[in-house]
């Protein structure tokens, strides 16, 4: 005896061409984000960023990268960290213009860019004088890793060390998270010159905080957009 469709059931053939589901692309297509997904992903990107530095420096500790030398300077300069963070950038803008194209290159400029506007402006709004640095290295690290996967999802980094993680990741394969995660290391050290030793291993942490959740989150082929 022959089976009786379900009524709820649909097949292809019966999908009109102008519905929603006909309009679906394929599970493997690339979807790229619009300006306006991209401006609002560098604006909060860079917001979570800007702000766990922020706790970084209120505690009176560092972090790896181009941000980690702005930071262990605010400690031999009186010159301020946003001014710092942009100075020491600028070398690795010509990197990502030969190696990741203009695009890339201007995003990233003004990802630094705003870093360098929200350092001036959380002070302003969240006014501390002192937090514990413990709680300072592990909230401010969370803060920054999550930033920097916002910021790398919209073809943009934080300049510097970041940019060159990223190039080794696409042309040798290596994990940015790693190739940060040594860079960092020697950056976390050189802090020895100016910090205690109980402020760089609690650095040192945060450090590895930081890159293991870009490790574990920013891999090749891991997301398609």
């Amino acid at each position: 005896m022959p089976s009786v469709p379900d009524p709820s059931a649909t097949t292809a053939a019966d999908v009109p061409s102008d519905s929603p589901v006909g309009d679906t692309p394929p599970i493997d297509a690339v979807i790229p984000h619009r300006p306006t997904e991209d401006v609002l992903g560098v604006l909060t990107g860079t917001f979570l960023a800007s702000l766990g530095l922020y706790f970084l420096q209120t505690a009176g500790a560092v972090t790896g990268g181009t941000a980690g030398l702005a930071l262990l300077l605010t400690h031999a300069l009186s010159t301020p960290f946003a001014v710092l963070f942009a100075l020491v950038n600028l070398p690795f803008f010509a990197l990502a213009w030969w190696k990741k194209g203009w695009v890339f290159t201007v995003k990233t400029a003004i990802c630094v860019g705003l870093i360098s506007v929200f350092s001036l402006i959380h002070p302003q709004f969240l006014p501390l004088d002192e937090m514990p640095l413990p709680y300072a290295v592990i909230g401010g690290n969370l803060l920054m890793g999550v930033g920097l996967l916002i910021i790398f999802r919209h073809g943009a980094s934080l300049g510097g060390f970041n940019i060159l993680a990223l190039i080794l990741q696409e042309r040798a394969g290596l994990r940015a998270g790693y190739v940060q995660m040594a860079l960092d290391v020697a950056v976390i050290l050189l802090s020895l010159l100016v910090l205690n030793i109980s402020q760089v291993l609690l650095s040192a942490l945060g450090g590895v905080i930081l890159n293991v959740v870009l490790a574990l989150n920013h891999r090749p082929g891991r997301y398609r957009a």
